[in-house]
């Protein structure tokens, strides 16, 4: 489904990502883990073509995409649900996930995706006629993943979906990934939460100074004795 080869990707003259290469099959769970700074961001902006490499590809489905910009992967069937939400906070639950369904095709299924966005996300049915700003913290995530649903995407990417919540949260929100999985869409996740983050993951990448480590299925990382270590505390 997607592929990346060897790409290198720059801010200004500081290169962040080296030789990065990595592979998501269709049906997968995978997720790239690390520090902070590590690079994990900068190559889902890659990827979803909000930055382009200075070398290297991104397939997509075997189509070269690495030059193709962001809204044509969209159409393309990629998804990107960035870190910090970015929510339309002055518009209710329901506008935000409307104006998620963005292409043509979307927006003439959009009702019936609304409606398996509201039987994934129950309480964002409850709360579709709230102001998105007024939700709690993990109803917002669970909106900003919802909205990317919105544009029917086989493949989700994830960009920290964990981040700031409460642990009791973070469970409820590995579980909604599982279940999105289940549903037939690919995820991507990129995590500072490694222990959960390989719990639920078919496979894993650790990323270390913008550079792919170590790779393998999510039991066999979680075993490493450097991942034990260096993020397990073990």
């Amino acid at each position: 489904m997607l592929s990346v080869e060897g790409v290198n990707a720059s801010y200004g003259d500081v290169q962040v990502l080296w030789d990065v290469s990595l592979d998501v099959k269709e049906g997968e769970i995978v997720v790239i883990v690390g520090s902070n700074g590590a690079g994990k961001t900068t190559t889902l902006k890659v990827l979803a073509g909000l930055m382009y490499p200075n070398s290297g590809k991104v397939k997509l489905f075997g189509e070269d995409v690495t030059k193709v910009p962001p809204h044509e992967r969209v159409r393309r069937r990629m998804a990107l649900i960035p870190e910090g939400r970015m929510l339309f906070t002055r518009l209710t639950v329901e506008e935000n996930l409307r104006l998620g369904a963005i292409t043509p095709e979307n927006r003439r299924a959009r009702d019936e995706t609304l409606k398996w966005v509201y039987e994934l996300f129950p309480i964002l049915k409850e709360r579709k006629g709230q102001i998105a700003g007024t939700l709690s913290g993990g109803e917002q995530q669970m909106l900003a993943i919802a909205r990317g649903l919105m544009s029917r995407p086989k493949l989700l990417m994830l960009d920290e979906p964990s981040l700031g919540l409460a642990p009791k949260i973070v469970a409820q929100m590995f579980d909604l990934i599982k279940e999105i999985n289940d549903q037939g869409v690919t995820i991507l996740l990129v995590e500072q939460n490694v222990w959960r983050a390989l719990e639920i993951a078919d496979r894993g990448y650790v990323m270390e100074t913008g550079r792919i480590i170590l790779s393998g299925s999510g039991r066999d990382l979680l075993s490493n004795e450097h991942v034990k270590r260096a993020y397990l505390g073990i």
